[in-house]
């Protein structure tokens, strides 16, 4: 794999120590943060992106403020949550950490989180291994599978949920091939998907977004397969924007599509997608130096696939098909 889950966010002395996403592939850049709000901004301005590596880099965040008292970790708990709405893992993450903290004396509290945030850090990506030792077999030999955004090890801290999915089946199957949306604006397909399957060896061709329908209309996608940054329990999934269409077509051209993600993304509180959060980010994303200036920008960072137009999501506890049901 190309990178190790320590390289992606780690917990030192002195810091949060996050691989600067934004910069990739171009520059290897660590960020080193020294409290919590500057975790947040992090997060938010997606230095760290990926529902599970959000999770990862908040859990590191509440154990690095805890190290100042419980007086900052209350705050740190209060503040991350905040940094973006739409994965759960965020909250989740920041929930078992003030589990972790309570009723803890006050003596061991710096040394508990720690040990917490670095076992919430191994546990998701050992349930990634998982996803992929299960949904490595829905794909067939010789596999053409389109993917979108990025949930490989960057998105999860460590080994990937819709590409921990592909490495798993790359393994057995050295045919496979990848078909790599570039997933506009922040182009994580183009950036992050195509240099960690290059890094791994496994062949894969971008293509932009607006291609993928034409592809399957050829008869040349065997499978979609995407992660997810909430999954209500009804199977509706938010992802990155633009995978809503890719389930439509691939409804329309009869091509599975697969949702790969760690059960810390099912949000079952929720009934159905319509209740979950939409991120919408800054105008200058889309419009970027192209539009003419003051042009109104539309700018969701997620849309909701319904379940009826998914599969199958694929968890560490296996391969769930419709009707689901997580509660």
């Amino acid at each position: 794999m190309s990178l190790e889950p320590e390289e992606i966010a780690r917990l030192d002395r002195d810091a949060v120590v996050l691989l600067d996403q934004r910069l990739l592939p171009g520059q290897r850049v660590e960020r080193r943060l020294a409290d919590w709000q500057a975790v947040a901004d992090a997060i938010r301005t997606m230095v760290v992106r990926g529902a599970p590596a959000i999770g990862v880099a908040a859990a590191y965040g509440v154990a690095l403020a805890a190290r100042a008292g419980r007086g900052e970790l209350d705050a740190a708990c209060a503040g991350l949550v905040e940094a973006r709405p739409t994965a759960v893992n965020l909250p989740w993450a920041v929930g078992l950490m003030a589990e972790a903290a309570a009723g803890c004396p006050d003596a061991e509290l710096a040394g508990r989180l720690e040990q917490a945030a670095r076992r919430l850090h191994l546990d998701e990506v050992e349930r990634c291994r998982a996803i992929g030792e299960h949904g490595a077999p829905l794909l067939p030999r010789g596999a053409r599978v389109l993917t979108h955004c990025n949930a490989g090890a960057l998105a999860t801290a460590g080994y990937g949920t819709a590409l921990g999915v592909v490495r798993a089946a790359h393994e057995r199957d050295p045919g496979l091939s990848v078909w790599v949306d570039e997933t506009r604006p922040l182009l994580q397909g183009a950036r992050l998907t195509a240099w960690e399957l290059g890094q791994d060896g496994i062949p894969a061709t971008l293509l932009a977004d607006s291609m993928a329908g034409w592809l399957m209309a050829q008869g040349r996608v065997d499978a979609v397969i995407t992660g997810a940054d909430r999954i209500a329990a009804n199977g509706d999934a938010a992802n990155k924007i633009g995978t809503y269409a890719l389930s439509v077509l691939a409804h329309a051209h009869d091509v599975p599509f697969y949702v790969a993600a760690p059960s810390s993304t099912i949000d079952s509180a929720l009934a159905t997608g319509t209740e979950i959060p939409i991120e919408h980010r800054a105008a200058g994303e889309v419009a970027g130096e192209a539009a003419p200036e003051g042009t109104a920008v539309y700018n969701p960072a997620f849309d909701v696939t319904p379940a009826g137009n998914i599969t199958a999501i694929v968890t560490e506890h296996g391969v769930h098909r419709p009707p689901y049901r997580f509660g």
